[in-house]
């Protein structure tokens, strides 16, 4: 990456939708630690599709959670086991009122892959947009249906900040 690539100065005009402000009156050298600190810790960092590159927006990827499972949107889930599904033992005690075999099931099987967009604005703001999903650590392995909708229950603001921080080294 290229000097203005790591150290973007152009903060942008207003927070777009979809993101999460995660910390006010914040500094460019707080969102450039971020992106160093992803860098030193092995995590994919690259441009937005369309942006120049003295843009303060950056996507962060390659961030994984193991035991993850605490995360699952359980209330979206039984939403669609209404419908139909698969019989799975994890599914069936899921809707009797006990998630402890699926959690353990997600556990063994799934990791949580943590992607965010992270942006400066002109306000100061630290903003950022998550990009969460289960993925199978071993293709194939778990005995879950196949097209379960496995997706991350919404997250706070300061759980969000705080897996950013990880995600970059900072925490």
């Amino acid at each position: 990456m290229t000097a203005s690539a790591e150290r973007p100065t152009r903060p942008l005009a207003a927070k777009p939708g979809g993101y999460v402000e995660l910390a006010r009156y914040s500094s460019l050298s707080r969102f450039w630690a971020l992106l160093g600190g992803a860098q030193r810790s092995g995590r994919r960092v690259s441009g937005v599709r369309g942006d120049a590159l003295d843009v303060c927006r950056r996507r962060i990827g390659g961030y994984t959670l193991p035991n993850a499972s605490i995360f699952l949107d359980t209330a979206r889930l039984l939403k669609e086991l209404e419908d139909g599904f698969e019989p799975h033992p994890a599914l069936v005690d899921l809707l009797s009122g006990d998630p402890f075999p699926l959690r353990a099931e997600m556990n063994a099987h799934f990791e949580l892959r943590a992607d965010f967009v992270v942006a400066f604005t002109a306000r100061r703001d630290l903003i950022a947009r998550p990009e969460f999903r289960f993925v199978p650590i071993v293709q194939g392995l778990s005995s879950l249906p196949e097209g379960l909708p496995l997706d991350a229950r919404r997250l706070g603001r300061d759980e969000l900040h705080l897996l950013l921080q990880r995600a970059c080294g900072v925490a």
